[in-house]
């Protein structure tokens, strides 16, 4: 992990340095040419006015008119306003006079000017960097211009330079800065990617031991999300939604086998202890069939219990013929057909209130089948002797509500919302329901659950009632 978030950072901080590195080339560039630009423009300026006061002064005063002090000092205040140096040459580019601010150059009058430069300047101007052939002691910035008379004859030229070393000095100070704020960026990238690292590495790290935990077992571990809202909390989150998943999982895995050996202890003790006192003669001949009567239930109960859990297993699999069209009205007279003898044994009446027409539903008929023998079969068994069994079906919009009721004992509130669980008997007891499991209401919701349909009971006053909804065809 470390080693990924130290790649990471790495990978970071170079991208950081690179972007910085060519955003700083990039400004020091531009900035070089636009100061360059700045310094042209303002030595071809002062060219300009000094070569048009020239030209008018030597008019106005005569041709050497240039050696006066007035002209000499207006050269000189221009020159130090400026910064620069600046030469008056004749025609044939011989220096006759030049100054820098209030000190005149005359090492340099007399000297002349190389012919190409010369020609240059009389052909409309000259911008660059030269040392004028060793005129000058260093490289300087030059700009030259022709002294034309009004009438366009040339009277001279005008040579205005400046010191490039004020290029030199700006570029130091923009490397100066440059390097200052590229070690600040470096740094803040840095505190802040190792902050980020930090940040995004702690939840996933909290994951990932968690992962080891849940894997020695320890199925009680989350990752704490706190405020998080980025993709590692929805990451930390969906962990610990499928920690709950699977430890819910779990405790539902325990108590299946919890109470399958339950169920399956009872009646086992019971046939073993019978079947025991039959061979070592505890039990009495006389009494011989009554037990063996009772072995025979048990095991049935034990064939019973084994088919539920076959059907459930295959229910929860998802191993389920397609749905097709068939009538749920005939479909509940033909179940109720076979539980006759049981209606009979409890002497209950049965109010059937059933459409004239039939009502075509889908679903898997042989699961439906199902639902409604479990639910008659449940409510025969808790009718109260001579009561009254309701089978009703209603056909409405796109459902179909088929309802079955029972006169009885009223199921307590706390008992409604339980009697779909796996194993879960109203009658603790079982002197009522000593036949069942405890999975028949679990399979009928199990089935409604596959075919997207729900159920529901409710029991007031001696009155129980399931409904549940199928979608009509």
């Amino acid at each position: 992990m470390k080693t990924m978030y130290g790649r990471q950072f790495a990978a970071m901080a170079g991208m950081v340095l690179l972007s910085f590195l060519m955003l700083g080339a990039s400004f020091a560039t531009v900035s070089y040419q636009y100061a360059i630009r700045e310094q042209e423009q303002a030595l071809e300026r002062n060219a300009g006015y000094i070569a048009s006061f020239t030209s008018g002064y030597v008019n106005a005063n005569g041709g050497t008119s240039w050696q006066s002090k007035e002209f000499q000092g207006y050269l000189a205040t221009v020159a130090q306003v400026g910064g620069s140096h600046i030469m008056i040459c004749d025609n044939s580019g011989l220096v006759l006079y030049a100054t820098s601010g209030q000190q005149e150059l005359s090492v340099l009058e007399n000297r002349s000017l190389s012919p190409a430069l010369v020609e240059r300047v009389k052909g409309g101007s000259y911008a660059g960097m030269t040392d004028l052939d060793g005129l000058y002691a260093e490289t300087r910035y030059l700009v030259g211009l022709p002294i034309t008379s009004s009438g366009g004859y040339l009277q001279g030229l005008v040579l205005v330079s400046s010191d490039a070393s004020s290029f030199s000095g700006m570029w130091r100070e923009l490397a100066g800065i440059f390097l200052v704020t590229a070690v600040a960026v470096v740094l803040i990238a840095a505190i802040l990617s190792s902050f980020t690292s930090m940040r995004q590495s702690k939840p996933i790290k909290e994951i990932a031991a968690a992962a080891r935990q849940f894997g020695l077992g320890q199925l009680d571990v989350r990752v704490d999300v706190g405020k998080r809202r980025d993709e590692v909390g929805e990451l930390a989150e969906a962990f610990n939604s499928m920690a709950d998943s699977l430890s819910r999982s779990e405790e539902r895995r325990s108590e299946f086998i919890a109470n399958v050996s339950h169920e399956l202890k009872t009646p086992m003790t019971t046939i073993a202890g019978f079947a025991d006192g039959i061979l070592d003669g505890t039990i009495p001949p006389d009494k011989e069939r009554e037990y063996l009567q009772i072995i025979s239930s048990e095991t049935r109960r034990l064939s019973r219990l084994v088919r539920s859990m076959l059907d459930l297993s295959r229910l929860q699999s998802d191993e389920r013929a397609a749905q097709q069209q068939f009538d749920i009205s005939e479909t509940l007279v033909r179940t109720l057909i076979t539980l006759e003898s049981k209606v009979d044994a409890a002497r209950l009446q049965v109010d059937m209130q059933l459409p004239e027409e039939p009502v075509p539903v889908w679903g898997d008929q042989d699961a439906i089948t199902q639902v409604c023998y479990n639910l008659l079969d449940n409510a025969i068994k808790f009718s109260r002797p001579g009561g009254t069994l309701g089978v009703s079906v209603t056909a409405k919009g796109p459902k179909a509500t088929i309802s079955i009721s029972n006169e009885g004992d009223t199921i307590p509130p706390e008992e409604l919302a339980l009697i779909f669980d796996r194993f879960h008997k109203t009658d603790h007891s079982r002197s009522v329901d000593r036949d069942g499991v405890g999975l028949g209401l679990y399979i009928v919701k199990t089935i409604l659950n596959s075919h997207k349909e729900n159920i529901t009971c409710t029991s007031e006053n001696g009155l129980t009632k399931f409904v549940f909804t199928l979608t009509r065809a």
